[in-house]
């Protein structure tokens, strides 16, 4: 009998920021607004199933969509009501998921600009690829 098996690759088409601060969400969403001039905006929590047999987990989520270049941002807090988003990055307290296309030299100017925050700790990008619990990024 023949065997075939499947590969697939989950396409991670999204960048990566790990944030570290001790504020809490709102607070330092209002000072990325102020910062970057963002319009980060308060949305429904992010609702995930990560601990098999467990009701699902939720995690603070804000959302901010820049017209000119059609790229959303998401700013998502790491520890939920049960459990961490990705638990491997316990010491990251919140991402700050980029979606479509930004420019490299955007980029670097947002996390120098999320750098020069005094409440902000650390702000490093990440690659999704190196992340074994990617998939809870997949929303």
């Amino acid at each position: 009998m023949n065997r075939k098996t499947l590969k697939f690759e989950i396409d991670l088409d999204f960048v990566l920021i790990a944030i570290t601060t001790s504020l809490r969400d709102y607070r330092i969403c209002h000072y990325i607004n102020k910062r970057l001039n963002f319009d980060f905006t308060r949305s429904s929590d992010l609702e995930l199933d990560i601990i098999q047999g467990a009701g699902p987990v939720f995690f603070s989520l804000y959302q901010y969509h820049w017209e000119a270049s059609e790229t959303d941002f998401y700013f998502i807090a790491n520890k939920g009501s049960e459990g961490y988003l990705v638990p491997e990055m316990r010491k990251a307290d919140y991402f700050i998921m980029i979606r479509n296309y930004i420019a490299d030299d955007e980029l670097d100017k947002i996390i120098t600009g999320l750098n020069r925050i005094q409440e902000i700790v650390a702000a490093v990008k990440i690659d999704p690829k190196k992340i074994k619990s990617r998939e809870n990024l997949l929303f």
